[in-house]
Order: C-alpha cells, then sequence, then structure tokens
C-alpha cells in the first residue's frame, strides 16, 4: 500500500462505529420544517448580494427504476409506467423556471449532477427536454469550465445512447456495477453482464467523455474474498478514471427492499474488513490514489491532483474540484446548499405537483448556519479534504483560539493521537496513514450535534 494510506485491522476494528459522512455540516437530522419556502428565498438573494457570488451547481433527482434493486437505501419509484417519468419530467421544468428567477442571470452554472433512482430511465429524447430546460434558464458556463454528470444503470443504455449522452453535453459518467459475480446479483436482484459493462465504458472512452467513473459496493450477500477479488480484476482491466466502493449498510428495519435479502446469505462482519482490505491493496496496488471516504482516482485524474494541490472539496455528491458553488437541489427529496442555508425537497410527488402548481417553491425543510456551524464546518471540511487542520487559519477566519474553543475535541481525540491515527501538534492536526480510514471518526469530534442527533448512519469504516 502507499505511504499515505495503511489498513490497521486491529485498529479499523476499533473505531468502526456508526457515524456521518459529513456531505454536510450540520448534517441531515438537524433540518427541520421551520426553515420555509421564504428563508429559501431570503438565502437566495443574500447569495445574489455577496461581494463575490459563487457559481451555480445543479442537481437533478429521478427517483424512477423499472426493477428493485435490494440493497437500495435511495428515494425511488418502482414503475414501468413511463408515463410516471413524462409527468415528473414536466414538473421538473416548472421548477427549474421558478428556482432560476431567484438567481442572477449573470451567475454562471459550472456543475450539474443527475442522480436517483434511474437517470437513465429517462429516454435520451426526455434528457433533452431537461437539458434545453436547464440552459434555457441558466446560464451554462463555456464547455472547457463546465462538470456534466449523470449516473448510468448499464442494464438501461446502448453504447450509442452513451454518445448520445455525450451530444447532449454531459461530459462525465458513473457507471454502477456493484459486483460481476452472478450469484451476487442474483441475490440483489441486479442482473448486468460483463460484456454489457465493457461495451459501454469503452463507447464512454470513444464519445470522448472527460471522466468515467465505477461504483463497486462491498459487504453484500454471498460476496467472498475470492469473488470480489475477480471483480476487482475485471474492474481493474477497464481502467476508469475514479472508483467509489462503497460499504453495503444493511438497514432492513429502516428500509423495506433489504428485507428482501435472505439473512442467510449475508456475509459476518469480518468479512466485510476483508474485502476493505482486499478493495485497498488491490486498486492501491493498480495506480490509484486513495482519495478519501470511498473514493479512488487515478494519479492524473482532477480529484488527485486537487488531493494533491490542496483545493480538494466535499459536497452532497461527495468530494468534487469545482471551487464551492450554491448548490441547488432539483426533483423530490433534493437536497441543496445556498449561501449560509441548507434545503430539502418534498418527498411525495403529489407534494411536489401540488406546490409547484401553486407557483411554489417545493422546499420542506432546512437549516440556516450560525456562527458555530460555519466554524465546525469549516474545520469539518479540513478534515475531510485535506486531512490536516490549520489552527492559525481556523483562527483567522473565526476569531478564536483554537485550543481553548475546541478544548473538549482535542480531549476526545487524545486517543486517537495515542493510537497514531493522527497528530496533535502545536498548532495543527494532521492525520497519519493508519487514520486515514477513519476521518470521520476524527471529524466527529468536532460535531457539535452528534450527541442528540436521531439520525441513523453506516458505519464509519
Amino acid at each position: 500500500m502507499p505511504q499515505d494510506l495503511q489498513f490497521n485491522r486491529p485498529l479499523v476494528e476499533k473505531y468502526d462505529r456508526p457515524g456521518p459522512r459529513y456531505t454536510s455540516y450540520p448534517t441531515a437530522p438537524q433540518f427541520h420544517a421551520a426553515f420555509a419556502e421564504d428563508d429559501y428565498r431570503a438565502a437566495a438573494e443574500r447569495s445574489n448580494r455577496a461581494e463575490s457570488p459563487k457559481p451555480l451547481s445543479v442537481y437533478v433527482h429521478i427517483p424512477f427504476c423499472k426493477s428493485l434493486c435490494y440493497y437500495c437505501a435511495c428515494n425511488k419509484i418502482i414503475t414501468h409506467n413511463t408515463e410516471r417519468a413524462a409527468e415528473y419530467l414536466e414538473w421538473l421544468k416548472q421548477e427549474i423556471r421558478v428556482q432560476a428567477a431567484l438567481f442572477d442571470a449573470s451567475r454562471r452554472m459550472t456543475q450539474l449532477h443527475l442522480g436517483g433512482g434511474t437517470p437513465t430511465y429517462l429516454s435520451n429524447a426526455q434528457l433533452g427536454e431537461l437539458m434545453a430546460a436547464l440552459d434555457a434558464a441558466f446560464h451554462f458556463a463555456p464547455p472547457a469550465a463546465r462538470e456534466f454528470s449523470l449516473e448510468v444503470d448499464p442494464r438501461t443504455v446502448t453504447p450509442e445512447q452513451i454518445h448520445e449522452l455525450r451530444t447532449l453535453g454531459f461530459n462525465r459518467l458513473s457507471f454502477g456495477v456493484q459486483d460481476f459475480d452472478a450469484d451476487v446479483q442474483q441475490a440483489v436482484n441486479r442482473i448486468q453482464s460483463e460484456e454489457q459493462v465493457v461495451a459501454l465504458v469503452q463507447a464512454a472512452r470513444e464519445a470522448g467523455f472527460q471522466s468515467v467513473s465505477v461504483d463497486l459496493i462491498y459487504g453484500l450477500p454471498l460476496q467472498t474474498v475470492a469473488s470480489f477479488d475477480v471483480t476487482l480484476d475485471k474492474i481493474i482491466a477497464l481502467r476508469p478514471d475514479r472508483i467509489a466502493a462503497y460499504s453495503y449498510a444493511h438497514l432492513p428495519e429502516l428500509f423495506k427492499a433489504q428485507r428482501l435479502i435472505r439473512p442467510k446469505d449475508m456475509p459476518p462482519p469480518e468479512r466485510k474488513l476483508e474485502l476493505l482490505e482486499l478493495t485497498i491493496r488491490r486498486l492501491s496496488a493498480a495506480g490509484y490514489v486513495y482519495i478519501g471516504m470511498d473514493h479512488f482516482a487515478l494519479p492524473e485524474d482532477e480529484l488527485s491532483l486537487a488531493r494533491e494541490n490542496g483545493t480538494l472539496q466535499r459536497n452532497f455528491q461527495g468530494y468534487s474540484t469545482h471551487a464551492d458553488c450554491d448548490m441547488i437541489g432539483l426533483g423530490i427529496t433534493s437536497i441543496g446548499k445556498v449561501g449560509d442555508s441548507y434545503s430539502q425537497n418534498v418527498k411525495e410527488t403529489a407534494q411536489y405537483q401540488h406546490r409547484l402548481e401553486a407557483g411554489r417553491l417545493p422546499v420542506m425543510r432546512g437549516y440556516r448556519l450560525n456562527d458555530d456551524d460555519r466554524l465546525r464546518r469549516d474545520v469539518i471540511n479540513a478534515l475531510m479534504c485535506h486531512g490536516r487542520i490549520d489552527f492559525a487559519a481556523i483562527e483567522r477566519a473565526h476569531g478564536i483560539a483554537f485550543r481553548d474553543y475546541f478544548a473538549e475535541a482535542l480531549d476526545e481525540l487524545a486517543e486517537m493521537d495515542a493510537d497514531g491515527l493522527l497528530a496533535i501538534g502545536e498548532g495543527e492536526i494532521e492525520v497519519l496513514p493508519a487514520g486515514r480510514l477513519m476521518m470521520r471518526n476524527a471529524a466527529m469530534a468536532f460535531d457539535a450535534y452528534l450527541s442528540r442527533s436521531e439520525g441513523r448512519y453506516s458505519r464509519t469504516v
């Protein structure tokens, strides 16, 4: 393994406990219904009046799927009735118009991400309608400055459609593979062939996509070290620019779909750590750089370069290379971050339609950050993105004495320091190679809400 990442099994086992992923701070359990549409409009106005208004990032949630993947914990609608998607698309266009009216036309949209559900449930013609609506409402950045991506279910597209997606303006793709093993695929009801994926990745290369990413999941039913090693062989041979290897969180008491997985098929807890160790070893040996959390990238990829030069960012879609943006969430359940606030849309399509029919925003809940929140967010982002907290930089930005303000957090981190996971110096905290897998644990020490949060979290490793 590379010097900047070490897998220490006893320490991984010791610190593997539930905790937030920190795609935001405060995290979603702190969002509340008292934050309403007028609060969101006020946040947008404040962001327009900022000395240097931020560029815009847009996330669009497409909730539809044609079949149910048993492991899935996402918000989705399983249906073969494509008319529902056509109707949803019309309401999305309405929300695009309402949202765009809140932001100055001079602000460029540099990022776009379509997630799901299954974004490619929409036909390419419908995706073209969506892109046209976005282009008409927002000021797209020049092509060289855009990061326009979408998640692709390999079962839903052909190589020819991949070329069409590039023509529509997308320049990044993420393929959901999860596992190539036939028994595992059967156990989670997601059957797709290696040949399908290989053909689509090849088409993406030929079409000129700037980045091709592949998603894997370890800890799925019937997975073994030997079977997942074969999957890793095949993924490494594909040489995607980025690989996300997610830990499966089996919570059937919370997610109904997961009850369809037979308990006897679930691997023992120790298997998960074996699979993680295998993944780190194989991807590192293949030349991939560990970015953080679940993400790996080739050395020449923008994520690797951003990690190297200190410009790495983190948002609701994970790690990013773009400067901090105001993020607009479109569609049911979507989360946005505008100015000093977070917001989330309603969860049901009927509510979504009702609010838009009335000319309203479909905001369901949200949160406006206070001074302490902004301070802790900067500290946690420094840890999660850069593996280092510079006390003096935080003190200058927020007018505090770091050691006094965070005395309790420093005491809590003493054990991680003693275990060789991080080093607490006079003027900094640095995450050490053995601690890079436990960055979430370190961040939890600075979370003022964690002890009273009602949220349910995945395990930190």
